[in-house]
C-alpha cells in the first residue's frame, strides 16, 4: 500500500527553501556576528537531510548528485588551503584579508579571506553530516 504523503511534500519543498534560506544567512552573518561555517553548515545539512527523510533517496540524489564524501574532502582542502595562503604573503598563519565590495542583488558588503576559511568549514560539516546520517540509514 502506497502511501499519499502529497501534504508532506509540500510543506516540506517551502520548509527547506526557508532552511536553506537561514542557513546562507547565518553562513554570510558569521564573520561580523554569531553564526559562520560550523553552524550555517549544521542548519544546510539539516535541510538535505529533512529532503532525504520526505522524498528517498534515489530522488534527492537526481537533484543533488553530489559525493557529499567528497564534498566534505573539498571543504576540508578549502579550509587548510585559505589556512596555508597567508604564509605565502610573508604574515602569520591564518591571517586574513579584507575590503567592501559591490555585489549583484546584495549590495555593497564585507568579504574577507575568512568567508573562505568559513565556507570551506560549512562545506566539511555538511558533507560529514549527510554522509553520516546516509551510513546510518543504509540497510544491512
Amino acid at each position: 500500500m502506497k502511501v499519499n504523503d502529497v501534504i508532506l511534500k509540500s510543506v516540506v519543498r517551502g520548509v527547506v527553501f526557508i532552511v536553506f534560506t537561514l542557513g546562507m544567512y547565518l553562513f554570510f552573518a558569521g564573520h561580523n556576528a554569531p553564526g559562520g561555517g560550523f553552524i550555517g553548515g549544521l542548519v544546510l545539512g539539516s535541510g538535505i537531510v529533512l529532503l532525504y527523510l520526505t522524498y528517498d533517496i534515489e530522488t534527492v540524489h537526481k537533484g543533488m548528485p553530489f559525493d557529499f564524501k567528497k564534498v566534505a574532502a573539498f571543504g576540508v582542502l578549502l579550509a587548510t588551503g585559505s589556512a596555508i595562503a597567508s604564509l605565502f604573503f610573508n604574515v602569520p598563519f591564518l591571517t586574513q584579508a579584507d575590503g567592501y565590495y559591490n555585489l549583484p542583488l546584495l549590495g555593497e558588503k564585507h568579504l574577507s579571506t575568512v568567508t573562505i576559511f568559513e565556507a570551506g568549514v560549512a562545506l566539511t560539516v555538511v558533507g560529514t553530516l549527510v554522509t553520516i546520517i546516509l551510513n546510518i540509514s543504509e540497510d544491512e
